[in-house]
């Protein structure tokens, strides 16, 4: 048995692969042996890879109903058998709006990154390629975006748009494509009058296809890096927008929104704010053990293995 894993480990990590398989899968696996040696960052993916599990089957989790509760016999009780994190001014179990609202959360980070990365990733990409002027434009227009906090930018946008999650979700893509820009505009710069891009010039490949075939899959890894470690400010600028009545209305058990329904009692029902606090920074402080690790790991110029 020992034989045929050393055989295995041997046919990843050989210098001469026979097929781009091969090569592929053994680049696979010395990124997975670099993350994996990261206790902090296996931590950081198996908070992730939990709030993954509890959204995914959040009705077979939850105890009890998120929306509906009981108002005249169960409001602001303490935590308990019953109701393992008490419940809020509205008789709602809080544990069940936790569980819910992590699908809230998945759902705003996604769509946040599926918007906000390519956005980020085309304008980087181009003004790298093309230089000159468009460069210039698209970089000053980058330059606006980032001279704003975020969260003021987010708000400004909420406010023009309206409140609502889908909106919040909008207002935060807008405010998150800028610093990838940055990311694959530099890589850009790196690579684009390397032999490589030269090379396939002379095949007479288009400038469009140079950006979109060659160069952006260069940048991913610097993006995936970026964007995972992104999650956390993406979940707090949510949670903000909650908290002041511009992300996700009621009765949808957002996180941020519960913290600022309970504020009002922090004194002496501390639990109606703090257990929506304390998902927060466990799920933030996930992304970014896990962020970390995927930056160590996929920085193939640190020479580790």
């Amino acid at each position: 048995m020992s034989d045929t894993v050393m055989t295995r480990r041997e046919w990843l990590l050989t210098d001469r692969p026979q097929s781009r398989l091969q090569a592929r899968l053994g680049r696979a696996y010395l990124t997975w042996s670099r993350f994996a040696a990261n206790k902090l960052a296996v931590i950081g993916l198996g908070i992730i890879l939990l709030l993954l599990f509890v959204a995914a089957v959040a009705p077979l989790l939850a105890p009890h109903s998120p929306y509906i509760g009981d108002l005249k016999n169960a409001r602001l009780l303490a935590p308990s058998a019953t109701n393992w994190l008490g419940t809020d001014d509205q008789g709602r179990d809080i544990l069940s709006r936790l569980i819910y609202g992590s699908r809230l959360t998945l759902q705003v980070i996604v769509l946040v990154a599926v918007i906000a990365a390519p956005i980020g990733l085309l304008v980087g990409t181009a003004a790298g390629y093309a230089g000159g002027w468009v460069d210039a434009v698209l970089m000053r227009i980058t330059d606006i975006f980032l001279a704003f906090p975020k969260l003021v930018l987010a708000l400004a946008f909420v406010a023009a748009l309206g409140p609502g999650i889908e909106n919040a979700i909008i207002a935060i893509a807008l405010t998150s494509w800028p610093p990838y820009a940055r990311i694959a505009r530099a890589e850009t710069l790196t690579v684009r009058n390397s032999d490589y891009i030269a090379a396939v010039k002379l095949m007479g490949a288009s400038p469009m296809r140079i950006v979109l075939r060659h160069i952006m899959p260069l940048c991913i890894s610097s993006l995936i890096v970026r964007v995972t470690l992104d999650m956390a400010g993406i979940i707090l600028t949510a949670a903000g927008l909650g908290f002041l009545g511009l992300g996700a209305q009621p009765p949808l058990p957002e996180w941020g929104a519960m913290i600022a329904s309970g504020r009002r009692f922090i004194l002496d029902q501390w639990w109606v704010a703090a257990a929506p606090g304390a998902a927060i920074l466990i799920v933030s402080l996930g992304f970014n053990l896990l962020g970390d690790g995927l930056r160590d790991a996929l920085d193939t110029r640190s020479g580790g293995q």
